[in-house]
């Protein structure tokens, strides 16, 4: 029996058919590996690729368990589906349009951009891009400005990811002369006839994106794969913001800590709190306060008082102050 093998797939250009071509004439495609061979899943170079971006996902969010675990299988079907091949046997190319739902500040781009670099490594799309549209990117004025418009977004997105963010908003029933309905019926043609070179993310608040989904059944059933991206909660969002503070090359000292978890707190319970986004606002805005607060000390500086952000810093934040009776 012959020792185990890797893969050798090419991975086709995303400078158009004659360059596909050229590098067709170069690597040819491997061939059929007998019944009684092996094929090592890890020796797939693009296995590592996958790895390092599966890696970095981890590295990047903090908590979604249950999305983390679906881009992992999603990465393992792809992965065993290029093993069928190299084996010869039937593999029906999958369908993975999906639906990110969840609130602002939860991952969801993040999580696109990783899935564009899976989908690249392992040959499915062309190039690792995420195309971000919205309802005005889509959706003309006029009559016969919606196809255009759609139809260039696609374009755009070919041979990558198109993430229509808050989707919801293409479908208006309580307008009769909406023109939202044209952009998803050349949607649904398009995620059919290329779904070879192209995927569609839909994105959006749950509640929103079910009644989207429920009066679009068509749609519906063309998402095989949704993916809920839950609000954080306290704990995460305190680990969330030490990533985000070291990052960019600063750190809480042990009273910030405290004063930070108690703005958390606070400002979970006002309205319009976008998760992670609304940290990384109150981290820059404790720079600010911070660098005002360094100016006015008047003397010269070392590096500990650039690197330190303290809890007068974070209490500087009006979320601390008393509410009006």
């Amino acid at each position: 029996m012959d020792t185990s093998k890797g893969f050798g797939f090419h991975r086709p250009s995303a400078g158009g058919a004659a360059q596909t071509t050229a590098i067709e004439e170069q690597m040819p495609e491997p061939a059929i590996l007998g019944d009684d061979e092996v094929l090592d899943l890890s020796a797939d170079e693009a296995a590592a690729r996958v790895s390092d971006t599966l890696a970095a996902l981890d590295a990047e969010l903090v908590g979604l368990a249950s999305v983390k675990r679906r881009v992992r299988e999603i990465a393992s079907l792809l992965q065993v589906d290029r093993a069928r091949r190299r084996f010869g046997l039937t593999t029906t190319r999958p369908t993975l349009h999906m639906s990110f739902t969840g609130g602002p500040g939860t991952g969801k781009t993040t999580v696109a951009l990783r899935m564009a670099a899976i989908l690249h490594a392992l040959d499915y799309i062309r190039a690792p891009r995420v195309h971000t549209v919205t309802r005005d990117d889509l959706v003309g004025q006029f009559i016969g400005h919606t196809a255009p418009k759609t139809k260039e977004a696609i374009a755009r997105a070919a041979g990558g990811v198109l993430f229509i963010d808050e989707a919801y908003y293409l479908f208006r029933p309580e307008n009769e002369r909406d023109y939202g309905q044209e952009v998803i019926e050349i949607l649904l043609t398009e995620m059919e006839n290329e779904r070879g070179d192209l995927v569609v993310i839909f994105a959006g608040y749950p509640d929103r994106m079910a009644t989207f989904f429920a009066a679009n059944p068509g749609l519906s059933s063309r998402v095989p794969h949704h993916l809920t991206f839950a609000d954080y909660d306290h704990a995460e969002l305190t680990q969330i913001a030490g990533l985000m503070v070291e990052s960019e090359g600063f750190a809480f000292d042990d009273d910030a800590h405290k004063a930070f978890a108690e703005y958390l707190s606070l400002r979970m319970e006002q309205p319009r709190f976008s998760n992670a986004r609304s940290v990384r606002n109150a981290i820059e805005r404790c720079r600010l306060r911070q660098a005002r607060r360094l100016v006015a000390l008047d003397r010269p500086l070392g590096k500990s008082d650039l690197i330190t952000l303290t809890a007068e810093d974070v209490y500087g934040s009006s979320v601390f102050e008393p509410s009006p009776d």
